[in-house]
Parts: C-alpha cells; structure tokens; sequence
C-alpha cells in the first residue's frame, strides 16, 4: 500500500461570506489606483493563525488534538476590518493587506496557547508576534513593489462592520495555475 503524501496545510478563521463581499469592494477600488498586484480571490480570504505547510496524517491527528483542547470553552471574537497596510512596510511594500480590529488581544493569546501546543508536537514556534491581518494581494513580481500604494490607501476608508468568528478551519491548500483551492479537514467551532 502506498503512503499517504503530505498535504499543504493551514489553521485558518474562515470569513463570513459578506465580510469577503466587503473586502472584494475594498479590492475593486484600489484595483483602478494600484499597479504590479497579483490580487487574492476574496471567496479565498482567511485569517491564518498558523501555516504548516506540508504535513503527514499523523502530524494532522496530532495538530487536531491541541487545536480541540486549546479552543474547548472558548467564546466567538467580535471582530471588525481596520486599516490598510503592508508588509515589509508602505516604502517597498510587496504584500498588500487589511488588518483587524475587535477582541484582537483575546485572538492573539489563543493563537499562543495553540503555538505552544504545537511547539510540543516539534511544530517550530513562529518568531513574529501575530498580526491579525487578511492578505489582499502581493506584489506580482518577485523583484518588484506594489506601485502607488502611498498614495492610494492615504484617503481610502474601509466600511467597518462587525462580524463574529466562531469557528477555526484546518485547511488544506492544493496550488493551481489559477489560485489555491482550499478543502476543509477540520473544524473546531467555539463553543463559547
């Protein structure tokens, strides 16, 4: 019998349909004022809380284990849009993203306690502080910037309604030609 291959994975908040509604007016909008971005599909945005990349089955019984414990008793986060920003930063900016606000630091100390629930399975503990952010698009040249970003967030304002996420989504990521299709293998709702 052939071994199962390790499949690209991720631990995700997926977005209620009309948040990524939103973030697509967000992304049509600058679409007319940007240059040089490969744009996110918005059925396709998330919040990833941790990415794996590939994993065997036994690695994701082991990651389902620590995200069921971790989320037991935990309660939905109110959450809303925030601001524009980049990564590395607005200077030479190669990704384009959407920030979060709401109950961010509640968000920010489970996607800790999971960290450190992985790091004991031998997942390597992410050096960064976590950021809540939504990826809206990257730089479509390995070398080059997203062109007029300054100036086009500098007036942009964002329509921030609240939305509750209550579930975490352990996804799965097949790469295509024409963008990632994501398949769900797990999900943990908060009970609250």
């Amino acid at each position: 019998m052939e071994a199962e291959k390790p499949v690209r994975t991720f631990l995700a908040i997926d977005l209620p349909a009309g948040v990524k509604d939103d973030i697509g007016s967000v992304q049509k909008r600058l679409k007319n004022l940007l240059e040089g971005v490969r744009w996110t599909r918005p059925e396709g945005i998330h919040l990833t809380l941790k990415f794996f990349g590939d994993i065997r089955r036994e690695d994701r019984e082991g990651i389902i284990g620590v995200v069921r414990e971790r989320t037991a008793g935990v309660a939905p986060f109110t959450m809303k849009l925030g601001h524009l920003g980049a990564f590395p930063s607005f200077k030479r900016p190669r990704v384009l993203w959407i920030g979060l606000e709401g109950e961010t630091e509640r968000l920010a100390a489970l996607q800790g306690e999971i960290e450190e629930g992985l790091e004991a399975l031998g997942f390597k503990k992410e050096n960064r502080s976590f950021r809540p952010h939504l990826t809206l698009g990257r730089a479509r040249y390995s070398k080059g910037t997203i062109i007029g970003l300054r100036e086009a967030v500098k007036d942009m304002k964002i329509e921030q309604k609240t939305f509750s996420a209550g579930t975490l989504t352990l996804f799965r990521s097949d790469l295509r030609p024409d963008g990632a299709v994501y398949t769900v293998l797990a999900e943990f709702p908060f009970p609250g």
